[in-house]
C-alpha cells in the first residue's frame, strides 16, 4: 500500500458513492449505460472469485464486498426499480457489450501469468475493466448533454485509474522485480480511452460551463 495506490482507491470509492447518489436520492439513471454498469459487475465478479478463501486484509476484503454490491446494486437499481428504470433511455444504450467480453474472455485464455481458473478469470476482469467503460462514453457522445454527477462519476473513475498508474511507477522503482505487463498495458488502454473526456470535462470546468461531448 502506499499513497497512490490508497488515493486511486478512496477515488474509485467517491465515484461509486456519486453515482449510487445520484440513482437513490434523485431516482434518476439518465445518462447512465447499464451495460458498462453490467461489464463492472462482470469485472468484480470474475475478479473476485477468491473472497472467500484467500484472505489478504481485513482492508482488501472490505473494498471487494463494498465494490461487489455496489456494481451489483446498480444493475438492479436500473433494471428493477420502479422509478429509476423509467428514466433508463435504452434507445441511446445500444452498444453490443458482449462484443467485448467474449475478445476480452478469450485474449485471457490465449495470454495469462497462469493457466488456472482463478488466474485466467482475473486476467479477463483486467481486460475487460480497460474497455468497460466504452458504452458509457458512446452513450455520453450520444446524449451530448451531460449533467454534472455523471460527469464528475465517469471523471473520478478516469481519475481513479490515472491513480493507479502513478502507483504502479511508484512500486516499480522501489520494490525489486515489480513487474506485471498484464496490468500495465490494460490499464494504459483503458487511460487512454478517458483522454477525450478528460480534454472536453476540463474545457468546461475552465470555463465554467455544463459539459458536452462532440457526436
Amino acid at each position: 500500500m502506499n499513497l497512490f495506490r490508497l488515493a486511486g482507491d478512496m477515488t474509485h470509492l467517491v465515484s461509486v458513492v456519486v453515482l449510487l447518489l445520484k440513482i437513490h436520492t434523485i431516482k434518476s439513471c439518465a445518462g447512465i449505460s447499464l451495460k458498462t454498469q453490467e461489464l463492472y459487475a462482470l469485472v468484480f465478479a470474475a475478479r473476485y472469485l477468491d473472497l472467500f478463501t484467500h484472505f489478504n486484509s481485513f482492508y482488501n476484503t472490505i473494498m471487494k464486498l463494498i465494490f461487489l454490491g455496489s456494481s451489483f446494486s446498480i444493475v438492479w437499481y436500473i433494471r428493477h426499480h420502479k422509478i429509476v428504470r423509467r428514466t433508463y433511455d435504452k434507445d441511446q444504450d445500444t452498444f453490443q457489450h458482449v462484443l467485448l467480453v467474449l475478445p476480452c474472455l478469450l485474449l485471457a485464455l490465449l495470454i495469462n501469468n497462469k493457466f488456472t481458473f482463478t488466474e485466467v478469470m482475473w486476467t479477463f476482469s483486467i481486460y475487460l475493466e480497460a474497455v468497460a467503460i466504452l458504452p458509457q462514453l458512446v452513450l455520453l457522445q450520444r446524449t451530448r448533454n451531460i449533467d454534472n454527477l455523471t460527469g464528475q462519476y465517469v471523471f473520478l473513475l478516469g481519475a481513479y485509474r490515472v491513480l493507479y498508474i502513478l502507483n504502479w511507477i511508484y512500486r516499480y522503482f522501489t520494490e525489486k522485480h515489480y513487474v506485471q505487463w498484464i496490468t500495465w498495458i490494460s490499464g494504459l488502454i483503458q487511460t487512454l480511452l478517458y483522454a477525450d473526456f478528460f480534454y472536453y470535462y476540463f474545457q468546461s470546468w475552465k470555463n465554467n460551463e455544463r459539459l458536452h461531448l462532440p457526436a
